[in-house]
């Protein structure tokens, strides 16, 4: 395969000559091969070898390997390292070659796609890696576009093509695309042979809904935009054929550009965890040091006299020398502190726990056929952490399934049902919507309950024919006409779509268009106006606009677009209908309801034609070309007349009130970003309970300069900490700020907080806040709040606010959306969650989790997010206590055996204690372990607060499992130590040989590790039983082959002692040390964790502690009923009566415990430990982090 990696000079523009492969060849193009594998046969072994080796453990193992092939210094055979490093290595590799090898499987598949490429005046076919920059290429309907092509002509009318972007953005509507009027006849293959028109462009680059260039034929110049161009990846739809350039090719092409790699996310478990490596290894090196030291010390005064018999080697020529060998003996001997087979757990595990989230039946979407997916295998446990989401409304809350509700024409407002006495009637009264059967074009989905409008329409109302006309006249929708009055449309937007729909059965049908014209059916007659100019939607202008002549031949813009944008471009002689229409607009907006404002201007000839000829220099401008567009487009877009408005329904999903409700019972802070208005907004806040009547208060935020908006947050402040003085907090606020630190003050204000309160800031407002010193303003004031909504948001302030709370706060976040403008803040957020809905799948593309609905975030956070966390926290305490009471036993040793770097255990045993008989069962328990079910995790949301606090797994926790690991190797030394020291058999022999001491050490902390896992184990499965008591049982069959006579007469070398192992286990004194160490091991584990959960037991032991009561009452009640039907049936009411329920009732013993009810009951033990933990880690945070006690909840 062709390589096309090669670098180049960055390019400032493109140049590329149709039909000219000699002149585009020097220019040095990328060829349309692709390449999206890493590796080939030949550079697999060198490049992986180096990739792995970048990690900082893999290259440690490889330099103790190196360190134990020099004899002088290595007490350990070479392959007690090697094979765990070999394997880790061969499982890491395997897992890449197979990822890699999929890579090339599609990478050839692609690259060998056929294509009709014009060659020296005939179509031949050529594999798409063949095709080149400049090249003529046919493509058919249902056909991938090969590469980036200029659209030259087509079978369709005008030179339009119809094509489908799914692979692009994920967007399965139709999109037209058309050539320009000059090439749009060269429709056979002669005329297309002679073209030589020559294109000069943007260099290659990512943005796919952008495109600005120029073609040179002719001695004429013709501007070349987006709608020009058919970008790789797309496919052609209800189009016979059609021809393209091609501009860009293979690496170059915008899919391509797009496909980098995502930026890589840590968990705060990574970063911790690569810090205590760390540690650990500098007191590896410690403990090397010391035994070095003794060492020398014991060589220099004991070892000295006797030389005769325990000569130095040749190369040791003095104490202090013996003692720098030693050194690195022990690092040798001791390196299993820092255990090789950690991070290939910690993936096995988050592997595990993803593929749980996409098997989970329960967040399957039946409807659209859509599992949740983890895309990422690194952030699970993190998952378990979050405590801020920020939410996209539209598609993410919302269904983003449009429906025509209101609209407002001329001052008067049309959507509501009215009764007898002119009243609005409530939906149940609404007997039957709008008969639209008058009219054979109309969508039979469509549901109106306002008669009015179409007695106006009827009636000829011009303002109301006007309004509708604007519908059916200004947009991008395309029609598909499959049978006669069978109309489909095709939208860009749901909104678009629903508009459409509305002016449709209105009687105002769009039919049909053409690149210079729009097909209406006005009330049964059908109109073609000319399309002059289209002005489109952006993010930027918020508004689109279409340039129409009438039959008549007058010309008119029709623009629609955002309240506050279009407001402030109307003709001042309307004050009064524009008063009565925004006092619509906010009537509508308090209803949950999408609103557009519509206007128009009539043109005049004269003025039009010189503003087209602008229009033309400008699109064909070189440089600014953007900037002069847009200008040209501000100027037309002034002094308009208004039309009305529209109201759009975009309903709340399912079970969003109750996700939202139960994650802020989690102490998890929402905050809903949006670019719909702040009425729309604080109106879906209501509906979705973010924002309640039982608030404190709602602070609005939106002012429009930056002293006014500091002003804002400033008295909103001043309120919350009023209203906690006057709750009787006894905070005196005025001595605070005055005698603390900006960052100790921002703690002090959010602790005096008491109430509920929500923020409710504008886009124009945000900008502002935004900014480097008002930012902690912002912050401060948003995190006192239960609640923020930020209204008419870009994607770019999105992300702004995310990176806010991220830089500010020790607070995992996580951003969910569903549309590509939330692609910026799904990146930037600790974890993003794209939803798959209407609006294609960039978002889905560029997050780390992916669902179809709102409501499975509970479940993705509370029953895998907190069992990740949890599973992973308790397989890391267990692994590093295994680990040191494995590796602490050597260092005991050293002081018992002239700091020799002899080892305790065999060496077969060492290479296999933490790939075989340790690693199955911490595998099992980091995979299946729970704490409680998972219907529990739902019912009792306080039980995520843990991970918040990081409270199971931070160093703390850490130092607690390495001083129980130095504990039990203590024990594990010392008691088989002294009591085989003046022990001996049954027959008088000396029991206290190496190898018994060797034999019952390993056996002893074989069975205690075990133990202790079954005592870590919080929820059995028959793969933990079989794990556990499997690695046991073959530890036991290893240990007696390895002694057998069979090994021994095949190995003599390596397997010496026959029978020991059978002579061992034998004596009944060896039996009784494993017993006795195993015990006093365990038994203070067992004490310290009865104790701590009588006295001060968690939140999942009591929830534990409920439920087990409930099966007890359960079990009781049932033999209750039992005994109520073995009576007689005159007695059975008497039976089952017998004392009555009332007590128990009124007790509420037998009622299901709520979350608030269980935490309270916990108060003393499991909340107030919680709640002074928030406290003090806001306290600690305020030293680097000024928002630092922003984590203590609000009290309500």
């Amino acid at each position: 395969m062709e390589l096309c990696a090669k670098k180049h000079p960055p390019e400032e523009e493109r140049r590329v000559r149709a039909n000219a492969r000699e002149y585009n060849e020097k220019f040095q193009y990328a060829s349309n091969c692709i390449q999206t594998s890493k590796y080939n046969i030949i550079t697999f072994l060198p490049v992986n070898l180096f990739e792995q080796f970048q990690e900082v453990a893999n290259t440690y193992f490889l330099f103790l390997l190196i360190l134990q092939l020099i004899p002088q210094i290595s007490s350990l055979s070479w392959f007690t390292t090697i094979v765990p490093l070999v394997l880790v290595l061969t499982i890491t590799a395997v897992k890449d070659a197979t990822d890699d090898y999929f890579r090339h499987k599609s990478d050839n598949q692609v690259n060998n796609r056929q294509s009709q490429v014009l060659i020296n005046g005939t179509l031949q076919q050529e594999q798409w890696m063949n095709v080149c920059v400049g090249d003529i290429i046919k493509l058919e309907n249902n056909q991938f576009v090969a590469a980036d092509l200029l659209l030259l002509s087509s079978s369709e009318p005008h030179g339009l093509c119809y094509i489908e972007t799914a692979e692009l953005d994920g967007e399965t509507n139709m999109k037209v695309r058309q050539a320009i009027p000059v090439t749009s006849e060269l429709g056979d293959i002669r005329k297309l042979a002679q073209f030589n028109g020559e294109v000069i462009c943007e260099p290659p680059n990512n943005k796919l809904d952008k495109f600005s260039g120029t073609l040179y034929w002719k001695e004429n110049k013709y501007p070349l935009s987006n709608q020009h161009m058919l970008l790789r990846g797309c496919m052609l739809r209800n189009t016979e054929w059609c021809f393209g350039l091609v501009v860009f090719a293979g690496p170059d092409t915008k899919l391509m550009q797009n496909s980098g790699r995502a930026k890589f996310k840590r968990t705060s478990i990574d970063r911790l965890m690569n810090t205590l490596v760390l540690w650990i290894f500098g007191f590896l090196v410690c403990m090397g040091v010391i035994l070095a030291i003794g060492n020398a010390i014991w060589e220099h005064e004991v070892g000295a006299c006797f030389q005769i018999y325990l000569p130095w080697d040749e190369a040791v020529d003095s104490a202090f020398f013996s003692g720098f060998l030693s050194f690195w003996s022990y690092i040798i001997i001791l390196n299993t502190v820092v255990p090789i087979s950690l991070y290939v757990s910690v993936e096995v595990i988050r592997l595990g726990h993803s593929y749980f989230i996409n098997w989970d039946k329960k967040m399957f979407c039946a409807q659209r056929h859509t599992p949740a997916e983890a895309r990422t295998t690194t952030l699970n446990e993190e998952l378990g952490q979050v405590e801020y989401v920020f939410s996209d409304k539209t598609g993410t809350l919302t269904q983003n399934i449009m429906i025509f509700s209101k609209c407002s024409i001329n001052g008067h407002s049309y959507g509501d049902m009215l009764d007898v006495l002119g009243h609005k009637a409530e939906l149940r009264e609404r007997r039957e919507p709008v008969d639209f059967s008058f009219n054979p074009l109309a969508d039979p989905r469509f549901r109106f309950w306002d008669a009015s409008l179409l007695q106006a329409v009827q009636f000829g109302n011009p303002h109301v024919h006007e309004f509708f006309r604007l519908l059916s006249l200004c947009h991008t929708v395309m029609s598909e006409e499959k049978s006669e009055g069978e109309l489909y449309y095709k939208a860009q937007s749901p909104d678009e779509g629903a508009l459409v729909t509305a002016a449709r059965n209105f009687s105002f049908v769009f039919r049909s268009r053409t690149p210079k014209t729009i097909t209406v059916q006005e009330l049964g007659r059908a109109v073609t106006y000319q399309l002059l100019a289209i002005l489109d939607f952006n993010n930027v202008r918020k508004r689109m606009s279409v340039i129409v002549r009438s039959p008549e031949g007058r010309i008119r813009l029709y623009c629609k677009g955002a309240d506050t944008i279009l407001l402030e471009r109307l003709h001042p002689a309307h004050h009064e209908l524009l008063n009565v229409t925004t006092d619509h607009l906010n009537e509508y907006a308090g209803e949950g309801l999408r609103t557009l404002v519509l206007a128009y201007k009539d043109l005049d000839d004269g003025y039009y034609k010189g503003w087209a000829e602008q229009l033309l220099r400008a699109s064909t401008a070189s440089e600014g070309r953007e900037d002069r567009l847009a200008r040209l487009y501000e100027e037309v877009e002034r002094d308009m007349t208004l039309l009305g408005a529209t109201a759009i329904e975009d309903k709340l999903q399912q079970g969003v009130p109750e996700t939202i409700a139960i994650l802020t019972l989690a102490n998890i802070k929402i905050w809903v970003l949006t670019g719909d208005k702040q009425e729309t907004a604080v109106n879906i806040g209501y509906s979705c309970k973010m924002l309640t009547d039982d608030m404190t208060e709602v602070f609005i935020v939106t002012g429009h300069t930056v002293l006014e908006v500091r002003e804002e947050l400033r008295k909103a402040r001043e309120k919350m900490m009023d209203s906690s003085r006057s709750m009787g907090n006894g905070f005196s606020c005025q001595e605070k700020l005055s005698s603390s630190s900006s960052a100790s003050r921002l703690a002090s204000v959010l602790e005096a907080i008491a109430g509920e309160y929500a923020l409710v800031i504008n886009g124009h407002s945000l900008a502002h806040a935004l900014e480097a010193d008002m930012e902690l303003e912002f912050l401060e004031t948003a995190c006192a709040c239960k609640a923020v909504i930020c209204c008419r948001v870009t994607p770019l302030q999105k992300a702004q606010v995310v990176e806010l709370v991220k830089k500010y706060k020790k607070a995992v976040t996580l951003a969910i959306g569903d549309g590509a403008n939330d692609v910026s803040m799904i990146k930037t957020a600790h974890i993003g969650v794209g939803i798959s809905g209407q609006e294609g799948i960039q978002a889905v593309l560029a997050s780390d989790y992916s669902f179809s609905q709102f409501k499975f975030l509970q479940r993705l956070l509370l029953v895998h997010g907190r069992w990740s966390y949890l599973r992973m926290c308790k397989f890391l305490c267990y692994f590093f206590y295994k680990n040191f009471a494995f590796t602490m036993v050597h260092f005991w040793f050293g002081f018992f055996c002239g700091f020799s770097a002899q080892t305790v255990y065999d060496q077969y045993f060492i290479t296999l204690y933490n790939i075989v008989y340790t690693s199955l069962p911490v595998l099992a328990m980091g995979v299946f372990d729970q704490d409680v079910t998972e219907q529990r995790s739902m019912e009792y949301p306080k039980l995520y607060e843990p991970g918040q606090l990081n409270l199971l797994f931070n160093k703390r926790e850490f130092f607690i499992c390495i001083a129980q690991g130095i504990y039990t190797s203590v024990l594990m030394f010392f008691i088989p130590y002294g009591a085989f020291a003046d022990a001996t058999r049954a027959d008088g022999a000396q029991l206290a040989d190496y190898q018994t001491f060797a034999v019952t050490v390993a056996t002893s902390l074989v069975i205690v590790v075990s133990v202790q896992i079954g005592l870590d184990t919080g929820f059995w499965t028959a793969i933990n039983h079989f794990f556990i008591w499997g690695s046991l049982a073959v530890y036991f069959a290893i240990l007696f082959a390895m002694h057998s006579d069979g090994l021994f007469q095949m190995f003599p070398n390596q397997f010496r002692f026959v029978g020991n192992a059978q002579n061992t286990l034998a004596q009944p004194t060896v039996w009784l040390t494993i017993t006795l160490t195993t015990v006093v091991c365990i038994m203070p584990v067992v004490a310290f964790r009865f104790l701590k959960l009588d006295l001060k037991p968690e939140l999942s032991d009591t929830v534990r502690y409920t439920q087990l009561v409930r099966k007890k009452q359960r079990a009781q009640h049932r033999c209750m009923r039992r005994v109520g039907r073995a009576g007689s049936r005159r007695s059975g009411y008497a039976f089952s009566h017998q004392e009555g329920f009332g007590e128990l009732i009124m007790s509420g013993k037998n009622m299901r415990l709520s979350s608030l009810a269980l935490s309270s009951f916990t108060a003393r033990s499991s909340s107030s430990w919680i709640e002074t933990l928030r406290k003090k880690k806001g306290g600690d945070s305020t030293a680097s982090s000024p928002s630092g006690g922003a984590d203590k909840p609000l009290k309500g």
